[in-house]
Formats: C-alpha cells, sequence, structure tokens
C-alpha cells in the first residue's frame, strides 16, 4: 500500500512504500496518486515499456525451460497464455525464416 504525505495546501508531496512519519496511506488507484505519479513524465515510461519487453522475453524462456524440464505441461497454462507464446513462436519462427533468406548467397 502507497503512503504519501502532503502539504498545507493537500497536494501530494511525496510517495512511500513504508510507512513513514508523517505519511499516510492511500489507495493505490486513487485519482489524485495516479495523477501525481504520471507527472514524472514519459521517459520513466518509456524506461518501463522497454524493461517489459526484455523481461517478456525472459519469461518465455523460462516458460519453454520449465516445459521442457518436465516441470509444467504447456497444457496446464492458462489457454491465452498458450496463445500468446504460441502466436510469439510463429512470429519469430516467420522472421528467422526471412533472416536465412537475406543471408542465401
Amino acid at each position: 500500500m502507497p503512503y504519501v504525505i502532503r502539504n498545507e495546501s493537500g497536494h501530494i508531496l511525496s510517495v512511500s512504500h513504508t510507512p513513514l512519519e508523517g505519511y499516510h496511506t492511500i489507495a493505490a488507484n486513487d485519482p489524485e496518486l495516479l495523477e501525481y505519479v504520471s507527472g514524472f513524465g514519459d521517459s520513466v515510461g518509456q524506461h518501463l515499456s522497454a524493461s517489459d519487453l526484455d523481461f517478456v522475453r525472459v519469461l518465455e524462456d523460462l516458460v519453454e525451460l520449465l516445459v521442457s524440464k518436465g516441470v509444467i505441461l504447456f497444457t496446464e497454462l492458462p489457454e491465452s497464455a498458450r496463445e500468446k507464446m504460441l502466436a510469439r513462436q510463429r512470429l519469430r519462427s516467420e522472421i528467422s525464416g526471412r533472416l536465412d533468406l537475406i543471408g542465401d548467397d
């Protein structure tokens, strides 16, 4: 749960994940908190999006490893997850095939 400290006007001055002296709890989906956090600019969002893309690939590799080692069955994944995994595998295969055509002389 996030904690905030406010100025004399009641506007959020700072946000913390831990309770600090003078900070009060606020709902994570509170519109004022969301507005405050969005004010940090696009660069934070861009970095987060870029790391999300990298993290997606890590998760894909992890799922493939767990399936190949028999720790989990592919069919145990939620249907939406299976569909997304298969779609990404098809796209990577398609891209790989195109790159092979470009590399042949």
